[in-house]
């Protein structure tokens, strides 16, 4: 190995080690919060303010999405290396990481204002309460027909493919790295959403869901076959939720 590639590995392993240790940081926050809530706790915030509701889906993201955006981190942190080696301005790996966050902390703020609209509906309104599993049913179907969709399609072309991205997406400079960072983290939203909000229906803090929501984008994002794993799930989420809007109390909000 060069004395220039050394580095290079060290960084990668650097930076590489810090994603996972922050995503194991997250499922540890997320596990204990869990096991801490009230099983009494009703509503779609499961009885959460916002600070702490926000503070548990960052985590929540971290710990689920973390791992996936690894290559695309890691593409990003190697061309910079190689900037800062040739003596380039460079910009920190963090910058992109921390764009890309944001992104998905925005749709946090939107999905509890949202969740807190429903519970404020269902207190009002005992039709929502009688079908609420049934409601929950029918995002299950949305959940599953958007994975059969174009535009899931569409936006996890971008996500399996960190060189393509950086090709065609790259900016110099701290905005370009903030840019790239966002864009890639609203590519990273549409491909991914729906399987996030369908955690609402199955329990917030549903430990279980959240673990078969991670394989199941780690296996679209990383797998060979992770087109077919994601055709698959949409077909499950599809008669599942189906099966949820006949009975009811088929909908397993512990898993």
């Amino acid at each position: 190995m060069s004395a220039t590639t050394y580095p290079a590995a060290r960084q990668r392993n650097v930076i590489l080690a810090v994603l996972v240790g922050l995503a194991i940081a997250g499922w540890i926050i997320v596990v204990r919060q869990a096991r801490a809530d009230d099983d009494m706790a009703m509503g779609l915030r499961m009885g959460m303010g916002a600070p702490l509701f926000l503070a548990m889906w960052v985590a929540m993201m971290v710990a689920m999405m973390f791992p996936t955006a690894a290559p695309m981190v890691l593409t990003f942190a190697q061309i910079q290396s190689g900037k800062r080696t040739r003596g380039q301005a460079f910009v920190p790996t963090w910058v992109f990481v921390g764009a890309y966050l944001a992104v998905w902390t925005a749709f946090g703020v939107l999905a509890y204002l949202l969740a807190m609209g429903a519970d404020h509906l269902a207190e009002r309104s005992m039709w929502v309460m009688d079908n609420a599993a049934r409601i929950g049913g029918g995002i299950l179907v949305l959940a599953g027909l958007y994975q059969l969709s174009p535009l899931k399609h569409a936006c996890l072309n971008r996500c399996r493919t960190p060189l393509q991205f950086i090709m065609t997406s790259w900016r110099d400079g701290t905005d370009g790295a903030i840019r790239m960072g966002a864009l890639h983290g609203l590519f990273c939203l549409g491909c991914c959403w729906l399987l996030f909000v369908i955690l609402f229906p199955l329990g917030i803090m549903n430990i279980a869901a959240m673990v078969l929501i991670t394989l199941l984008i780690f296996a679209e994002k990383s797998l060979p076959h992770g087109r077919q794993a994601g055709l698959a799930a949409g077909v499950l989420l599809l008669a599942y939720g189906l099966l949820v809007m006949a009975v009811p109390g088929a909908l397993l909000t512990t898993l």
